[in-house]
């Protein structure tokens, strides 16, 4: 087998995923039932890779204890970025981990195996010093745009607003070792170092860097809604769960009802009466207690859904309690991230980890709570409301 060395980038928070992100990086929130970053390490195991080193920052125990020294018997080398100063930054700091040619994946995203063996194939076909994985979106303009001539790779613009005939750009790469220099070579930007100005610079300096447009799966969760999205896009579309995935050791009350497609992990309860469903994931010892229904929501671990609460397109944190008799009832909502207001997105509402609601409660459509806030019982909750406080309005 031909070693293969993949590099990891998981060392950011995911500002715009606050309050999600208060307690773990990015790259742990969940999918599904699982953390992001373990859907991009079975892309790479699948595809072959035969060592992963992740660079690791913000909250990186979180990281390590998660996967410890290896995953399905793929050894993991973990490095340090010890202040978040770029992608580019960061693959320097792998640069003694890594010997000849090596692939680069950002780990807040989801890929397949497909998407890591076009790139690894095309690398691999041509003399190049860098290969990049693309896909075609009619929209690039808030991501990485890419124009080609033929597959050589001529120009990258970020977040391009023209006409012309991008390709997006969707952080799969590989390397030879030259990328490291070029890094090096390339100033800063707003302070960071940035993995496509390096590129930029390769292709100004003279070398090869090709592109290889591929049908695999990419998306990416910059918002709370995309985790919602993206959880129900790997819901519906896993040929395993025609019927309920729900295993042996989470319990199913005789008269709740679960509406496909539903996903739960291990050790859940499911209450008399509670409706589960559609396209939604329950984490690992969540319990839905007796008529409560969950509907197009994503709860994380140790979740507890009281009795008589309705939750709709909720987001929910880990650790989260919430009271008998609570509403969300579903978006769309305008929502606030930092200081811009997103127009019609589908959230019902966000509560960050360990958020307790103590009952009675409605949520507006949008409403964000950070990690730790309390709930008062009966409370009307809108707006973006900080961690660590008491809601009583």
């Amino acid at each position: 087998m031909t070693e293969r060395t993949a590099v990891v980038l998981a060392a950011g928070e995911g500002n715009r995923l606050r309050p999600l992100t208060r307690h773990r990086p990015k790259p742990m929130l969940s999918v599904g039932v699982r953390p992001i970053l373990e859907h991009t390490l079975d892309a790479l195991v699948d595809a072959g890779i035969t060592s992963i080193v992740v660079v690791v920052g913000y909250k990186r125990t979180d990281v390590q204890s998660y996967f410890g020294p290896s995953y399905r018997d793929v050894p993991i080398t973990y490095v340090t970025q010890e202040k978040q100063l770029g992608t580019g930054h960061a693959v320097l700091t792998a640069e003694s981990s890594v010997d000849e040619d090596f692939l680069v994946v950002n780990g807040d995203q989801v890929i397949d195996a497909t998407l890591v063996r076009d790139v690894l194939d095309a690398h691999d076909e041509h003399d190049s010093a860098a290969t990049l994985g693309l896909i075609y979106r009619v929209d690039v303009g808030e991501y990485g745009g890419v124009i080609t001539d033929g597959e050589a790779v001529v120009e990258l613009v970020e977040g391009p607003q023209d006409d012309r005939d991008y390709r997006l750009n969707v952080g799969v790469y590989c390397f030879e070792q030259t990328v490291f220099e070029a890094i090096r070579r390339t100033a800063p930007r707003a302070g960071e170092h940035l993995l496509v100005d390096a590129i930029d610079h390769l292709i100004e300096i003279g070398n090869t860097v090709h592109g290889v447009e591929s049908d695999g799966f990419w998306a990416e969760a910059n918002y709370p809604w995309d985790l919602l999205g993206l959880s129900q896009t790997l819901v519906a579309e896993d040929p395993l769960i025609e019927e309920p995935r729900i295993p042996e050791s989470t319990n199913v009350h005789e008269s709740a009802t679960i509406r496909t497609p539903v996903v739960a992990a291990s050790d859940c309860e499911i209450g008399p009466g509670a409706v589960v469903g559609p396209y939604t994931c329950l984490g690992t010892n969540t319990a839905v207690e007796s008529n409560a229904v969950v509907e197009r929501c994503l709860v994380d671990t140790d979740g507890r859904i009281g009795p008589n609460a309705t939750l709709v397109d909720c987001v929910i944190g880990r650790g989260v309690r919430i009271g008998p008799g609570t509403t969300a009832p579903g978006g769309p909502a305008d929502v606030r991230v930092a200081d811009r207001i997103y127009e019609g997105r589908q959230l019902g509402a966000l509560l960050g980890d360990r958020v307790n609601d103590r009952g009675g409660s409605t949520y507006a459509p949008g409403a964000v709570v950070g990690a730790d806030a309390t709930v008062r019982s009966g409370a009307i909750v809108d707006g973006c409301n900080r961690s660590a406080i008491e809601v009583d309005r």
